[in-house]
């Protein structure tokens, strides 16, 4: 008897819907993102100021292809901005090769140049990297990445612009130095950007 309870026991248990569980890949970093920032556009309007690609990323939480960004194999110095805002984002002193594919960082240029929201897309919750300027999407972060931080920034190109040490700026990078750049900011974007 109690085999056949066994038997029935198994045989319903394998026709229940199973519950998913989903692949924790958090970082042990807090949600901060608040929702409202310096730069607030309709999407209308960052829909005509970027390419496809680049408003598939940064608008739409989009992934470019592992390998296929420009700057995943990038190796001078200088600094990463914001594609979407021209924010300084991460410093080429800061970048290593992480074999995933796509541009890796250990940490931000500054403390405060993103924020952190939980993403539970595709059956994972991960930590999503934002640009503080305008909530634009940048990547995600992880907890295996080199010292001293231990974490890895995985970025995607579309979402970034790379101006060399010694480089000029762009428009768009000079029109956020000028009119939003913390005095954190303008000072690593001058020590960074120097040339040697």
């Amino acid at each position: 008897m109690h085999i056949l309870n066994f038997i029935m026991l198994a045989g319903m248990l394998a026709y229940m819907p199973q519950e998913i569980n989903d692949r924790d890949m958090r970082v042990n970093i807090k949600s901060n993102d608040p929702g409202t920032y310096r730069i607030e556009k309709q999407e209308g309007e960052w829909k005509n100021l970027l390419t496809p690609m680049q408003f598939h990323v940064l608008r739409e939480a989009g992934t470019e292809r592992p390998f296929t960004g420009e700057y995943h194999d990038n190796k001078e110095a200088g600094i990463y901005f914001s594609a979407a805002t021209g924010q300084p984002l991460f410093v080429s002193d800061t970048k290593f090769d992480s074999g995933c594919g796509w541009p890796s960082f250990f940490e931000p240029i500054t403390p405060d140049a993103v924020f952190y929201r939980t993403d539970k897309s595709y059956g994972m919750i991960r930590t999503e990297v934002v640009d503080a300027s305008s909530g634009s999407h940048l990547g995600h972060v992880f907890d295996d990445g080199p010292p001293p931080t231990g974490l890895r920034y995985c970025m995607n190109s579309a979402a970034m612009i790379f101006v060399p040490r010694g480089g000029d700026l762009p428009d768009i990078v000079r029109n956020y130095m000028d009119r939003h750049a913390t005095d954190t900011e303008k000072e690593a974007v001058k020590k960074h950007l120097a040339a040697n």
